[in-house]
């Protein structure tokens, strides 16, 4: 069967880009017995699929390093052949199909139009390989999008995952570079994810409200199982569209927020945050956590989520030690990230996203938990620990200034 999908666990911030490898759209027969495959499968089956009430795949224990067994030849290339699907669904939200088509019935003549196509061939076949992977019926010459699709890929707004699609669509394409990044030294960049046909601009809107689509379902969940995590004063580095910060207020209806972020960035979270009607407990700061001091507002709790991948230990050393000036002593600065296994080979999330950050960032890595030890430590906090576990990029780890 296949597994066509988009669920990728990642950021809110300045500059970092999102992460395509270990959660693409992706298509792979499952073959008994063979354990990463099967979770690939169903790491590749989520969250476009389960919008489209597609998949009733079920997970599997993710394979640590040990007991991941070889692929044979036929896998293999079943793995490398999974971009198919990945490209036919990434041109359909490029050329914003879903949208053009709306809740009509309309020929590949009709569609192309709309589209901004030159001519019905192209779309006529997109369109057959999107009616192949279930995403539209056809009826004649004429196609359709069912109203869970129409949900998912067509609108932007709640339950939608199109900026997010659009997202993994840039950064499938750079993942091309891969092989060159590698050989010329290891060095990527992060402007390299502005690459659709749509432009930069409405690139650069799509990665902030793909951090939405990112954020918001989980945050709740996570925040609220953070073990000792406690604060009045919630100082959001690199905000985002504010998802943590709106899920902390929400849980926590004393305490008060100051949001961080680039002027652009910040905009766009006073908008959710004035929708959510929490604009009085919070706080808008614009500025760069790489050139600019981090505002001293009094926080007790500082809270870094899904930065530190992008950084090299010296720029979160250099990060930390902002975060430690402005923390009011016996808070707590929270990181959520990857947090790496001593080898390094798990957990699989965080090793292909290493990859990500290879191409995506200039000298961006993910990291085990003695190298936070000890870049936190080297500034100043102490007691730091894991206080939520997570395989994906939601652990949390937690330290304190004395």
């Amino acid at each position: 069967f296949f597994a066509v999908v988009v669920k990728p666990i990642c950021c809110s911030h300045n500059t970092c880009p999102v992460f395509l490898g270990g959660h693409k759209m992706f298509a792979l027969p499952l073959r008994g017995g063979v354990r990463a495959a099967r979770y690939a499968a169903w790491k590749w089956s989520g969250f476009l699929v389960q919008r489209c009430g597609k998949s009733d795949i079920s997970p599997f224990e993710q394979p640590t390093s040990s007991e991941a067994k070889p692929l044979a030849a036929p896998d293999i290339v079943n793995l490398v052949r999974g971009f198919h699907p990945s490209a036919v669904v990434i041109a359909a939200v490029d050329l914003e199909l879903f949208t053009a088509l709306g809740s009509e019935a309309l020929s590949s003549a009709e569609l192309a139009p709309r589209m901004g196509c030159q001519g019905a061939r192209g779309v006529t076949i997109l369109c057959d390989a999107l009616v192949g992977l279930g995403l539209l019926t056809k009826s004649g010459e004429r196609y359709s999008a069912p109203e869970s699709v129409r949900a998912a890929l067509g609108q932007r707004g709640p339950g939608s995952v199109l900026a997010l699609t659009q997202l993994m669509g840039n950064v499938y394409r750079t993942w091309g570079q891969l092989a060159e990044i590698v050989k010329g030294g290891g060095r990527g960049s992060s402007e390299l994810r502005f690459n659709s046909i749509r432009g930069k601009e409405k690139d650069e809107e799509a990665f902030i409200e793909a951090m939405s689509n990112l954020s918001e379902p989980e945050a709740g969940k996570v925040l609220s199982t953070v073990r000792g995590l406690k604060g009045n004063h919630f100082l959001d580095v690199g905000c985002g569209p504010a998802s943590w910060a709106l899920a902390y207020l929400k849980q926590n209806p004393n305490a008060k927020a100051t949001l961080f972020d680039l002027p652009h960035v910040v905009s766009m979270a006073e908008k959710r945050i004035n929708a959510a009607g929490l604009g009085s407990r919070v706080a808008l700061v614009s500025g760069n956590f790489y050139k600019d001091p981090l505002p001293s507002v009094g926080a007790d709790l500082v809270w870094v989520s899904a930065i530190a991948h992008q950084n090299s230990r010296e720029q979160n050393r250099e990060l930390f030690g902002k975060v430690f000036a402005v923390l009011a002593p016996g808070g707590q600065i929270a990181i959520r990230d990857h947090v790496m296994e001593e080898s390094r080979t798990a957990p699989l999330d965080g090793v292909l996203f290493a990859v990500n950050m290879l191409i995506n960032s200039e000298c961006g890595n993910n990291y085990t938990l003695l190298e936070y030890t000890e870049d936190l430590m080297s500034v100043g906090f102490a007691g730091v620990h894991i206080a939520r576990e997570d395989p994906r990029m939601s652990a949390v780890i937690l330290a304190t200034k004395p």
